[in-house]
């Protein structure tokens, strides 16, 4: 014979996990904001910033910031050095990394 199943129980749970999870979220949203420098913005430039970046369906564009991420994260961080401490940083730097890749793929496609 089966046992009943507490669907409030499990509700609860997830619920709870649900939480949990989105507080984990939100810290290492944190914890990336102060790795990369963008803590020294005020608050209305970064939130500008990433609506901007948020607007863009470029993909290109969000391919290089993907790379530049991917870098970042496995610890290349050449660029990053030499982006801190100008304000006009996340406007500047997505052209520089459109162009390495357009010229590889266009050299290797001629």
């Amino acid at each position: 014979m089966r046992k009943p199943r507490n669907y409030d129980e499990d509700l609860k749970a997830l619920t709870a996990k649900a939480k949990q999870l989105k507080a984990r979220k939100q810290s290492q949203l944190g914890e990336l904001v102060e790795a990369t420098g963008a803590d020294a913005l005020t608050i209305e430039e970064l939130a500008g910033a990433l609506l901007s970046m948020a607007a863009i369906t470029d993909p290109t564009r969000r391919e290089g910031w993907r790379k530049r991420g991917a870098a970042f994260f496995s610890g290349e961080r050449t660029e990053q050095a030499t982006g801190r401490g100008t304000g006009d940083n996340a406007q500047s730097a997505a052209p520089h990394d459109q162009r390495p890749p357009s010229p590889g793929p266009a050299t290797g496609a001629a």
